[in-house]
């Protein structure tokens, strides 16, 4: 295969991870707390016969938007929004993670934990535990639960030290390898309240219109290139 097919067929898989990313988009315009994702395309140069080199696209990369979803308000009493920079963070079999999606409930021993589960963790990173009997709980905007009156602790906010280095895990948990610290301004824990996604439906469809177009120019230029070829080595061996 000749440079030309190389480089048209790296281009064609890199729209074809765009497009599965766009169409995952979309997917979760209405999931609570979802981060919408993009894919960075980057230049790849290797060396080939005769000292020339051979320029390639890679579409490897994904990067995650940190803009502000939309808030709803629910009522419910651990329903709960950031309004702002940070994430929560959560306490799974595989280590701690950082979401947005704050839909919580206390479990049968009275822990703060998600819809599966897992424990949301303090500021110290311990779970948070709320009394069975507590009455009039609240929620102050730094996090700080109460009932009563009482404080019965403090809901914590992280910020990854890489946002680069953060990992997707089911729909709207992510791993921060690059460590996480505490978000000690800029934003606000709203009681009542959900985040919806930050995912635009209009401008994705858009972008899937622009790639399925993309990857069918691929396509022809690939069938022409071809038929090229095949014309070729016709016209050699007769």
């Amino acid at each position: 295969m000749e440079n030309a097919g190389y480089i048209t067929l790296t281009r064609q898989s890199g729209l074809m991870r765009q497009m599965n990313v766009v169409a995952n988009n979309i997917a979760n315009a209405a999931t609570t707390g979802f981060r919408q994702e993009g894919v960075v395309f980057s230049e790849h140069v290797t060396k080939v016969t005769g000292g020339d080199s051979l320029s390639m696209a890679r579409g490897n990369v994904r990067n995650t938007s940190m803009m502000q979803g939309g808030l709803t308000q629910t009522g419910g009493t651990f329903d709960f929004a950031i309004e702002g920079d940070g994430f929560f963070m959560v306490e799974t079999p595989n280590g701690n993670r950082l979401t947005r999606a704050g839909s919580f409930t206390p479990n049968a021993n009275g822990d703060l934990v998600t819809p599966d589960g897992y424990p949301v963790l303090d500021a110290g990173q311990a779970p948070i535990f709320v009394p069975p009997d507590a009455h009039d709980l609240a929620v102050s905007s730094d996090g700080t639960i109460s009932a009563g009156g009482q404080p019965l602790g403090q809901v914590g906010l992280f910020a990854p030290v890489d946002p680069a280095k953060m990992v997707r895990e089911d729909g709207v948990r992510f791993d921060s390898r690059g460590g996480a610290e505490p978000v000690l301004a800029g934003a606000n824990i709203l009681q009542g309240f959900l985040e919806g996604s930050n995912v635009d439906p209009m401008g994705q469809i858009a972008r899937m219109i622009e790639v399925q177009r993309a990857y069918e120019m691929g396509q022809k230029f690939l069938e022409t290139e071809d038929e090229r070829i095949r014309s070729a080595l016709k016209t050699f061996i007769k």
